[in-house]
């Protein structure tokens, strides 16, 4: 399981440590309405910081090995 998470750190490293919605959008190859969906049920861990979300790479790579 560990090999894998390097994978996904591998993966994506064109993006910062901490990424926005749309982002997340992006990583995932999925819509816009899923991915703030995700987030506002708390599926993938994130901060709302004033209007916007911020989300650690580190939750999205947890959240795809299914250790959330």
């Amino acid at each position: 399981m560990e090999n894998v998470k390097e994978d996904y750190f591998m993966m994506f490293t064109a993006y910062p440590d901490v990424v926005n919605v749309s982002q997340l959008k992006d990583m995932l190859g999925i819509g816009i309405t899923l991915a703030y969906r995700l987030v506002k049920n708390k599926t993938i861990p994130a901060l709302k910081v004033g209007r916007e979300y911020k989300i650690p790479k580190k939750n999205i790579i947890m959240y795809l090995t299914n250790q959330y």
